[in-house]
């Protein structure tokens, strides 16, 4: 069996570019007692994945030069010696770029196919919706009529967490990066304001009018000087959370803003950065809350699925640039079972 691979070319500095990732054919060795034989249909691209990129400390080890990228994916088992995942069976799990890989089944979760499209399992389902209730409702504990701004809020997280706070009878105001995006947000799904902040002169004096009681809480998905406006507005006992900083992870210095500590000591606000992971304890309870209120019709859903395996890249850079609304996705094959 031949796969396609897309490797880590290089390190990038700053934005990475086509010259950042190589494309690869190879023949996969036979199946060994225990392995299985996973076919790629859809493929997950995440901002964190540029830290993985840096060989800098964090908390994921970095890829390896010259070996495939990895991320989150959805496979159906082709081919199987693993009496415990019988050919048909799909798949989601932290697997390489590949279009075909080998398994020994570790770190696999079965997904049913008849709950939700397979491509769910890698947003509402999966990371990004766990993101959302877990930083949303664990940390900041919306309460009815406080006001919750959330930046980067027509991507895969952001989108879950403004639906949440507006189940739980809040404010919501999403910063996004285009009209488009921001109509999308009040029309599709309820946000109470919008705000564009790549077409507004002045985003302090935007988030001042959408925001006129100020600011409770703060999902903060992008960092820089949107996170600088917000702190301004922050109210009493406010909570942050801090889930991403892609307007940063292309830096090529540190960066330096207003300093936050004297903001936090003045209003008694809580700001905690966190992963996903933290919570993994209580993922049951989260994926329940989710299911139900998709179910409910109280949730919607927003994908962006970029057709093509070596589409990846393109697909990936897409995410610094604002392209998607929602999850970005890569679908590769068809499941053989639809």
């Amino acid at each position: 069996m031949k796969t396609r691979s897309i490797l880590l070319n290089e390190r990038p500095k700053g934005l990475p570019t086509e010259s950042t990732f190589k494309f690869t054919d190879e023949e996969l060795p036979e199946l060994q007692d225990g392995q299985v034989l996973l076919k790629a249909l859809y493929m997950s691209v995440d901002p964190y994945m540029r830290g993985r990129m840096s060989d800098a400390k964090s908390y994921v080890p970095p890829y390896k030069l010259h070996e495939p990228i990895a991320g989150g994916v959805v496979a159906e088992v082709t081919q199987s010696k693993n009496t415990q995942l019988p050919q048909g069976t799909v798949v989601m799990g932290n697997l390489p770029w590949q279009t075909y890989s080998i398994s020994d089944g570790k770190g696999l979760m079965k997904i049913d196919p008849k709950i939700a499209p397979l491509s769910y399992h890698l947003g509402i389902l999966g990371m990004p919706g766990l993101t959302a209730y877990c930083g949303l409702l664990f940390i900041c504990d919306p309460k009815p009529g406080e006001t919750v701004v959330v930046s980067g809020a027509a991507g895969a997280v952001g989108t879950v967490v403004g639906q949440i706070a507006k189940i739980k009878g809040c404010r919501v105001v999403g910063i996004a990066g285009s009209d488009e995006k921001v109509n999308f947000l009040k029309q599709e799904l309820g946000f109470d304001e919008g705000i564009n902040y790549k077409s507004t002169d002045n985003i302090l004096r935007a988030l001042a009018t959408a925001c006129p009681d100020g600011v409770d809480v703060y999902f903060d998905n992008v960092g820089g000087e949107i996170s600088d406006a917000v702190y301004t507005l922050l109210n009493n006992f406010a909570r942050i959370a801090v889930c991403g900083q892609i307007s940063l992870y292309n830096a090529t210095s540190q960066p330096m803003g207003p300093r936050v500590e004297p903001v936090l000591l003045k209003t008694k606000s809580l700001m905690k950065g966190f992963i996903v992971s933290d919570y993994a304890d209580r993922f049951g309870e989260a994926a329940a809350g989710l299911a139900g209120w998709l179910q409910e019709g109280k949730l919607q859903y927003e994908e962006t699925i970029v057709e093509g395996f070596d589409q990846l890249p393109q697909a990936f850079l897409g995410l610094f640039s604002g392209d998607n609304i929602g999850k970005q996705l890569v679908k590769v094959a068809d499941f053989s079972g639809s």
